[in-house]
């Protein structure tokens, strides 16, 4: 679509501001915002004029951690990136960074260029990726320094998952170091590993094979202690360092204290260590395998923790560590043995909605939603000025959402591909009713209109993470 388009009397909310204005939009670009009835915005003529009385007009969604098309165990990710970034439209959300992977024995290039092919001409929404480290080496190291050049600038490291993607701590201070140099924000996995699989095989020989010792083996205390130990290596190396999908009550502490002492230490939640707990993996007999995901489920004590970090700024970002598998044929092939379990939960369609019922609940402000969602995550890794905000030069990536929509989340009704949905039955009230990819509309009142191909890769910024 060519041309003007003007957002009408809505209530912008951005992390910075609340204001009814009217938004100009000029191609993929926002142009201008003046307050609704102003003589400014009252000479302004487009081509396209969308009405947003009584909604919400805020910035297109950005989720940093989601997971298309993604190895696991030999199967993948149920969606792929035609299908994840059309769930990912359906439910706000306007930018996705994925995962590529560097598989053992091969080069972070060959890892990159699978993903592009993976992805070009099959995203709705626009895209960008981190690159997750497998196999470091000097090697690995050089190229490192090539990806940020080309706005690959983050790199995710896992002190879990023994055998596929960990790196020990030698490995791990010398990925903190090179980022470091390069100005390049290192995130990681944060379990303990070696300890996660005594444990394991602890209770596979003692006969304790169901869901829900997935989580039982997986101990707060060991994503503490590796969260802890993540952070002091990121000192020693003078990088800035992000927790990926922290869901213990001890690793929020951990982040905390060293935010305390001043360190550039940064963690995200994810909504379903915010709204579903542990009991979910006991259900009868093999339905608690569908909340199997790493890190675990826990109690309710963990999920309250979280809340009070988001409240008061000691986590910085809810991304939704999408990573779907279905039920039937394969979550199924952990009957008997939960180790063997795909671990990862569909959620890319419900993160706004989900964290705006936290604002009905007064669990949050609408800023602060904003702010978590949107202009963080964006902020964080190098989108800053171009996602994640309302603003004159920034991407067209708008919002309309209907604040009183009260709808039930349902894998009858979702866009994941994914047969089952981890929230099921839940009632949540606020949903997006039109939505724009850099002016163009790929929700429209309630339909879809977008496309395949619209998505466009998004070359990042390098971290603007204190030293």
């Amino acid at each position: 679509m060519s041309g003007r388009t003007l957002v009408r009397g809505g209530l912008v909310v951005t992390a910075a501001e609340e204001l009814y204005a009217d938004v100009l939009i000029e191609g993929p670009r926002i142009a201008a915002l003046a307050a609704h009835g102003s003589s400014c915005a009252g000479g302004w003529t487009a081509d396209r004029v969308i009405d947003a009385t009584g909604r919400y007009v805020i910035p297109g969604g950005v989720d940093v951690h989601t997971h298309l098309d993604f190895p696991f165990d030999g199967t993948f990710s149920a969606d792929t990136f035609a299908t994840g970034t059309r769930a990912a439209a359906w439910g706000g959300t306007t930018t996705v960074v994925d995962f590529a992977v560097q598989s053992r024995g091969r080069s972070l290039r060959e890892g990159l260029d699978l993903w592009h092919a993976k992805a070009d001409g099959q995203c709705a929404v626009d895209y960008a990726f981190h690159m997750i480290l497998s196999d470091v080496s000097d090697a690995t190291l050089e190229e490192m320094d090539l990806l940020v050049e080309e706005g690959v600038s983050s790199f995710e490291l896992y002190m879990s998952h023994p055998g596929t993607f960990h790196s020990d701590d030698g490995q791990i201070l010398r990925v903190m170091q090179r980022a470091a140099a390069d100005g390049a924000l290192v995130m990681v996995h944060a379990e303990n590993a070696v300890a996660v699989d005594v444990l394991t095989a602890q209770a596979l020989a003692a006969g304790r094979t169901a869901p829900r010792h997935h989580a039982e083996v997986r101990d707060p205390l060991l994503e503490a202690e590796a969260t802890h130990r993540a952070i002091q290596l990121a000192r020693v190396a003078g990088a800035p360092l992000y927790a990926v999908h922290v869901s213990a009550r001890q690793a929020a502490a951990e982040i905390a204290a060293a935010r305390d002492e001043g360190l550039p230490v940064f963690g995200e939640t994810c909504p379903q260590y915010l709204f579903l707990t542990d009991e979910r993996l006991a259900a009868p007999g093999f339905e608690g395998a569908k909340y199997v995901c790493t890190a675990p489920l826990r109690s309710r004590e963990h999920q309250d923790a979280l809340w009070r970090a988001l409240r008061t700024g000691d986590l910085q970002v809810v991304s939704t560590d999408h990573c779907p598998f279905g039920f039937a044929g394969q979550k199924e092939l952990g009957r008997g043995d939960f180790s063997r379990i795909p671990a990862g939960l569909p959620g890319v369609e419900h993160r706004m909605d989900l964290l705006h019922q936290a604002v009905a609940d007064g669990r949050l402000t609408r800023r602060r939603w904003i702010e978590l969602a949107c202009a963080a995550p964006a902020r964080m890794f190098g989108l800053a000025g171009r996602k994640g905000t309302l603003a004159p030069g920034a991407d067209a990536d708008v919002v309309v959402y209907d604040p009183h929509a009260e709808h039930v989340l349902s894998a009858a009704t979702h866009h994941m591909n994914v047969d089952y949905s981890a929230y099921e039955g839940v009632r949540v009230t606020g949903r997006a009713e039109t939505v724009l990819v850099r002016g163009e509309p790929v929700l429209d009142r309630g339909a879809y209109t977008g496309r395949a191909g619209n998505g466009r890769f998004l070359p990042r910024g390098t971290s603007p993470c204190p030293r």
